[in-house]
């Protein structure tokens, strides 16, 4: 299985003492992060070609352990995915490390790539999940050394929506399946009183509530949350949160 992700331009042959410096007590880092967010989260070692580290979240799990995920390492995906996904995940591995591998060095350190696909459950009902993989540590030739992957319940319909984005910067490419290209897309960006409902939605205001506390009638409300929905696709307040949660749009 693991022959079917990894190829020449996501394997590392040699990892220097320069590199293994950088490690220093990062676990403990992870072991935080998994305990503040309700989230999975994972790392790959791409030397390695297995995964260092599995959180306890059971969203990734598919009813094992954490331990029997990282035993299993990319067996897990062979197991876990739907056949069609499994062929759409190993493409999305190739075309994702292809533009990875054409960027400078400093903008590889700024790269994350999100995609959906779909997880069997332990009842064997399909959930489709939303997967980021954001690199943690580079060699020094600029290789893809370990990757922190976190994984969410997806807001979307079906599995693909891959995106690529550079932190920090104004450039999102996303990859279009039916012509297999890159194509860089424009920001989505809320107004402020789009961000102003978001916000007074999280801590839990109905509409009425949410009227009266920004001097605004519910139907004008109503307008607003209507444009949230069609910019981001969703049909309802809580896949709205969450899609603005998922992409720092808040």
């Amino acid at each position: 299985m693991k022959d079917k992700f990894f190829f020449s331009k996501n394997k590392i042959d040699d990892v220097s003492a320069t590199d293994f410096r950088q490690l220093s007590d990062y676990r403990w880092i992870l072991n935080a992060l998994d305990r503040t967010i309700y989230s999975s989260v994972y790392v790959i070692d791409y030397e390695k070609q297995t995964f260092e580290y599995v959180s306890e979240n059971p969203l990734f799990l598919c009813g094992y352990s954490a331990a029997e995920v990282k035993e299993m390492g990319y067996d897990f995906y062979m197991k876990n995915v739907p056949e069609e996904d499994l062929d759409l995940l190993i493409k999305i591995n190739r075309v994702g490390f292809e533009f990875f591998e054409s960027l400078p060095v400093a903008e590889k350190r700024l790269c994350t790539i999100s995609y959906d696909f779909h997880l069997k459950s332990e009842v064997n009902k399909k959930v489709l999940v939303h997967h980021k993989l954001t690199p943690v540590f580079l060699t020094e030739s600029g290789k893809l050394w370990k990757a922190i992957c976190v994984v969410t319940l997806s807001t979307q319909k079906t599995a693909g929506n891959i995106i690529i984005s550079l932190n920090g910067t104004q450039r999102v490419y996303s990859f279009d399946l039916a012509e297999n290209c890159w194509k860089q897309q424009e920001i989505m960006v809320l107004s402020e009183r789009e961000r102003e409902i978001l916000q007074l939605s999280i801590r839990g205001f109905t509409m009425s509530e949410i009227a009266k506390e920004i001097f605004l009638s519910p139907e004008t409300v109503k307008f607003h949350r209507k444009k949230i929905f069609s910019k981001m696709g969703v049909t309802n307040i809580a896949e709205a949160i969450f899609y603005a949660a998922n992409n720092k749009l808040l």
